[in-house]
């Protein structure tokens, strides 16, 4: 929940760039050179967003010490030495982070917090201010002595803005103050499934803007757990008779899965067949999270795993 949100919706954007941004896909095997030009347009794309496609920082960690210790900070040897590059230009960003790509994949380089740095600063502090809302001033949460991602930064590297929140728009809330949603359908979506979460919260219900992404990619969340799901069409989610029956690839980003897993998602099955199916197996069958998830978006759909094991 803390690093692994952060690397998976990352793998996003590394996704979208090899199926469908990347020139020349002749090979399905990736050179070293092509996956590292996919990682640094991976996050030159997302701080470029989150620049309001007008600028983008990128923050590095040097030998000098830039910010004096005071009583009020206490150095953790990193912060200290960060130094800010501007860039006015996509092109040059994604250049300038693959030649400095060392600084955020070398064994402990801190990458995922030099990322964060450069998100933060691209963003600016005046447009944070903005995006953000009175339910939420953090943009990481403590928790059991680590620290989880809140919702606003997984908004902020999908969508480019750090909305709090994963409805559409803007919405009231309980004591009537204004909440932050997600404003404009973007590349990669979201969706989410939690055991514990209700369907009549309406402020925890992903909108149509996440859930209809301009891409067939998604983010998702699964008790907690960051995991994505994509299609290789690029036409799936325009046009409603290719979502009758159709694939998508399963990456759970866990060491465990050193194969691809194929899921065939048939929205149009007869509910007779589909209870008839379900009866085969034991009573009391737990569903995959996975599916569940996938329900949220497809409803009534059934999920094969064409021969592999469900993730649990």
């Amino acid at each position: 929940g803390g690093a692994r949100s952060i690397q998976m919706a990352i793998q996003g954007s590394i996704i979208r760039y090899l199926l469908f941004t990347r020139k020349g896909k002749d090979s399905n095997l990736l050179s070293k050179q092509e996956q590292e030009h996919a990682l640094a347009a991976a996050l030159a794309g997302v701080l470029w967003a989150a620049g309001a496609a007008q600028k983008a920082t990128v923050c590095l960690v040097t030998e000098e010490t830039y910010v004096a210790l005071t009583p009020d900070y206490s150095g953790d040897g990193f912060t200290e030495r960060l130094q800010l590059f501007e860039l006015v230009e996509k092109e040059a960003t994604e250049k300038f982070i693959y030649d400095h790509l060392q600084c955020f994949k070398g064994e402990g380089s801190h990458g995922v917090i030099l990322f964060l740095y450069s998100l933060i600063f691209s963003r600016t502090f005046e447009r944070l201010q903005k995006d953000l809302d009175v339910s939420t001033s953090q943009l990481l949460q403590p928790n059991a002595g680590g620290f989880l991602c809140g919702q606003a930064t997984l908004n902020m590297i999908l969508t480019g803005r750090a909305s709090p929140h994963v409805f559409n728009g803007c919405q009231k809330g309980e004591s009537q103050e204004m909440l932050h949603g997600v404003l404009t359908r973007s590349d990669i979506g979201y969706l989410q499934w939690g055991k514990d979460t209700s369907e009549d919260d309406r402020l925890s219900q992903v909108g149509s803007r996440l859930k209809t992404p301009r891409l067939p990619i998604w983010l998702c969340n699964t008790n907690g757990n960051y995991s994505i799901l994509f299609s290789t069409n690029r036409q799936l989610l325009s046009d409603w008779k290719m979502e009758r029956l159709f694939d998508l690839y399963f990456y759970s980003g866990q060491p465990s899965q050193n194969k691809p897993v194929h899921l065939t998602i048939d929205t149009h099955s007869h509910h007779w067949e589909r209870v008839q199916h379900e009866d085969e197996h034991r009573p009391g069958r737990r569903f995959s999270p996975v599916e569940m998830v996938i329900r949220t978006k497809w409803r009534e759909a059934t999920i094969n795993w064409n021969g592999s094991v469900p993730f649990f």
